[in-house]
């Protein structure tokens, strides 16, 4: 294959900054087709983005020999059902985060991806942040034994949302603060202190600006979290606890902190590493102090993905990896009292 081919599924705002920008310093990518329920959102999108080809449904352009990988950045609840197409037309998948709706929906796709993986089919799930040198260097330091084992983790994740009619406010899209920045935590927390357990939540519900406990539960439990808490306890017997907010106003947030025994670690910015800060501090004395810089997370993910497909290798954010973080999730929003999406 000379140039890896991607279709896009939508036109979604995520799409430029997570594909089409990288794609451009990326020779053996390119970005061939976008598709959209009405052909005349898509042929505008292609417009304005360079993509020579628009389709007017998704299922066309699942259907076209020409496109050898789809990027799903569709609502989060689209996520499965159209991963698990896409697969099942032979395309290879990037799909945005959360992987799925739901644990048992999730585990579907990965079961497809499993099957498809003997043709050299890739799955993999937009997890951009772990693609980036700073991240990296923070799971090194805090893996490689320097500073002792790990006691604590914490990971805040904010994301400002001033729209209160946001999808991501959506119980029937798969909305929460916990299915967008809340899966980013999680998965951070998995990568730093290995695999982990639900202990205790508690969630802000949203439903549709009236906060009161009569309107909560008529809606019984299906509605999106403003803002989720999380406790979990590590296998390896070390605590952790993440929150993750929508805010109407304010600043973007994502932080983690780790607490080993032989010194601490915080990193800024943890999801847009290429902007992101890495404090390192042994008994009170700070030993490093890094920038992120080079690459973007998102170019260093497309790398990836692409490399994958040309070699084989596998990739951390796999299918099968992502079940396992749908899982918790769904755990998370049991013990808030919530109902998984």
């Amino acid at each position: 294959m000379d140039q890896l081919r991607i279709g896009v599924l939508g036109s979604a705002r995520i799409t430029a900054t997570a594909l089409i920008e990288p794609a451009r310093h990326l020779p053996a990518v390119t970005v061939a087709a976008v598709a959209a329920r009405e052909a005349s959102r898509a042929q505008a999108y292609a417009a304005r983005h360079g993509i020579p080809v628009a389709y007017g449904s998704y299922q066309d352009l699942l259907a076209d020999p020409d496109v050898d990988a789809v990027y799903n950045p569709l609502p989060n609840s689209w996520h499965g059902p159209w991963t698990r197409r896409a697969i099942e037309a032979g395309k290879h998948v990037l799909c945005e985060k959360p992987f799925a709706s739901n644990s048992v929906e999730a585990a579907e796709v990965a079961a497809a991806a499993e099957a498809a993986a003997a043709s050299g089919i890739v799955v993999m799930e937009a997890m951009h942040y772990r693609y980036h040198p700073l991240v990296q260097r923070l799971h090194d330091l805090v893996t490689g034994g320097t500073f002792g084992p790990v006691r604590h983790i914490q990971c805040w994740t904010n994301f400002v949302i001033s729209d209160p009619g946001d999808i991501r406010y959506d119980y029937d899209l798969g909305g929460g603060a916990l299915m967008d920045g809340g899966c980013y935590a999680l998965d951070c927390m998995r990568l730093l202190g290995g695999e982990l357990s639900v202990v205790a939540a508690v969630a802000d519900p949203y439903v549709a600006d009236a906060f009161a406990d009569a309107a909560f539960a008529d809606v019984g439990g299906a509605v999106a979290d403003r803002a989720m808490a999380v406790r979990v306890a590590f296998s390896g017997g070390a605590t952790g606890w993440f929150e993750s907010s929508f805010t109407r106003d304010g600043e973007f947030r994502a932080e983690v902190h780790v607490g080993c025994e032989d010194g601490h670690l915080w990193l800024r910015n943890f999801i847009p590493a290429h902007r992101g800060r890495l404090e390192v501090t042994r008994n009170g004395t700070v030993v490093a102090d890094e920038a992120g810089q080079g690459d973007t997370t998102y170019l260093g993910q497309l790398r990836a993905f692409a490399a994958a497909i040309a070699g084989g290798e596998p990739v951390p954010t796999s299918a099968a990896h992502a079940v396992t973080t749908m899982r918790l999730i769904d755990d998370a929003y049991r013990a808030a009292g919530l109902l998984p999406r």
